[in-house]
């Protein structure tokens, strides 16, 4: 199984963020008022969260209206009534908005959309009015002058009308929502902002999004190099390191992690340094962890050795044509099984990429073929594990036949006939896996070196796999 640089961690990432905690270190709540229902402000800030900076930005802006309400008058500026924050699992929407918070040191109420649905009538709805009233009650025995009403899932609450199959339910809770947000005045005695964060956008009802409800949506994105680097010096600056770790190295490396999937690769290498008696986190201890962060645990099945063979193979031929394409590129090839993968190579990027050319496109589709060819080349047959690297190569055909970028020139998706479709994929994919198998006939020395090694060593580290390269370089050079 392949693991390319730019895209298939959305692909093999073996954890989704659900239920993770975000990219901050949240301390406590205090539960003021009985049952748990709400809870006064959290002490997290904005500087402990890290790899958002434009949401920050963006967010800090709106909370001024509360926070210097005299200066927002004088300029007839209406206080923002909602914010809505919008983005994968995992990147910290959450805490946003306990740091909003605690910024304009307002009390905090918390719930999920969930909460609000229910198959009797009337109940979502007056859950909304108590909800609003919690907020307002606390914020005053507390003597606080605003309070933060965050929403989490709302998309389960404002998903829009009519699409429940005539349950009326759902668009009464909705309904209350929306006359709740409206009731809204600048001269409340308490203030009240609507915080609500969703990973479903396009979900949500027209009448939610419209300006004086959800004034702001703010894009909460997976960070980018920086942004990992920030938060992983976050999440490790309690740990203690060793002086072969670089942090850097493993922001490069962590490409489409979030930030629940960073503080999980700290916390799992710290697990790592546990187990093996060490009392500092090494470099080997953060590749390990996110080889289980990316693919899960190691599995205690062990495939025959003639599947194992196959297995070095497979891996070696994506290795081989990865490096040949862009040199440096791999980091990791191993045999060893965790999660549904047999085995696996792990590509680092060199730099976060958001759009690619015709020519990194099909050498994308180049290393995705790899590792079926080399077992055709080897072994005289392909196997069933080829079939993720197959779903991946007609997924990236697809993407630059509608980019524009394939010998049909710009066409219509929706227009476009299911057979010249098939035909145009297919045309790609053969002259990818021509290329492909006469780079690997060229370097079979290559193929079996690394596959000698593999199976003797299970894992090879990206060092490892070059330096073996360099001696069949070094030989050519000297016979030419």
């Amino acid at each position: 199984m392949l693991l390319l640089a730019a895209v298939s961690f959305l692909i093999h990432a073996a954890l989704q963020g659900k239920g993770l905690p975000g990219i901050g270190t949240a301390k406590r709540f205090e539960v003021l008022g009985g049952g748990g229902e709400a809870l006064a402000e959290s002490r997290i800030s904005f500087s402990d969260i890290g790899g958002q900076q434009s949401a920050k930005r963006e967010f800090i802006e709106a909370l001024e209206f509360i926070k210097n309400e005299d200066r927002a008058q004088k300029l007839g500026i209406r206080p923002l009534k909602g914010i809505l924050l919008t983005g994968p699992p995992g990147t910290g929407k959450t805490l946003l908005a306990r740091a909003a918070a605690a910024y304009t040191d307002s009390v905090f109420v918390s719930a999920s959309g969930s909460e609000f649905v229910e198959m009797y009538a009337g109940v979502g709805a007056q859950r909304v009015r108590q909800l609003f009233q919690r907020a307002r009650s606390l914020a005053e025995r507390t003597q606080k002058k605003s309070a933060i009403i965050f929403i989490d899932e709302i998309d389960v609450l404002g998903e829009k009308r009519g699409h429940q199959n005539g349950h009326r339910e759902y668009d009464q809770t909705l309904n209350q929502l929306l006359t709740e947000m409206d009731g809204l005045r600048r001269h409340d005695k308490v203030r009240l902002l609507v915080v609500a964060a969703t990973n479903r956008l396009e979900a949500l009802d027209p009448a939610l999004l419209r300006p004086g409800r959800f004034d702001r949506i703010v894009r909460v994105d997976r960070p980018d190099r920086e942004g990992r680097l920030h938060i992983l010096q976050i999440h490790t600056r309690d740990k203690p390191l060793a002086p072969d770790v670089d942090l850097e190295e493993i922001a490069r490396e962590t490409f489409g992690f979030s930030g629940a999937h960073l503080e999980s690769l700290a916390n799992e290498a710290a697990i790592q340094a546990l187990r093996a008696g060490r009392t500092v986190i090494e470099a080997r201890d953060f590749k390990e962890a996110i080889d289980k962060v990316m693919m899960g645990e190691k599995l205690d099945r062990r495939p025959r050795n003639e599947e194992l063979r196959r297995i070095a193979y497979h891996e070696a031929g994506h290795a081989l044509v990865s490096e040949w394409l862009r040199p440096g590129s791999v980091s990791a090839i191993t045999t060893t099984s965790r999660g549904r993968a047999l085995g696996y190579l792990r590509l680092s990027p060199q730099d976060d990429r958001y759009m690619y050319t015709r020519e990194e496109l099909l050498d994308q589709i180049a290393v995705c073929l790899a590792g079926a060819v080399a077992e055709e080349i080897s072994l005289d047959s392909r196997s069933t594990g080829a079939q993720g690297d197959f779903e991946e190569a007609v997924r990236i055909a697809k993407q630059l036949i509608q980019a524009g970028l394939s010998p049909l020139g710009v066409v219509s998706r929706e227009d476009l006939p299911p057979h010249l479709l098939h035909r145009t994929v297919r045309q790609i994919l053969a002259q990818q896996e021509e290329r492909v198998r006469a780079h690997l006939r060229q370097r079979r020395e290559d193929l079996e070196r690394v596959v000698g090694e593999l199976l003797r060593e299970e894992r090879l580290s990206g060092e490892r796999f070059r330096f073996l390269l360099s001696r069949t370089e070094k030989r050519e050079k000297a016979a030419g």
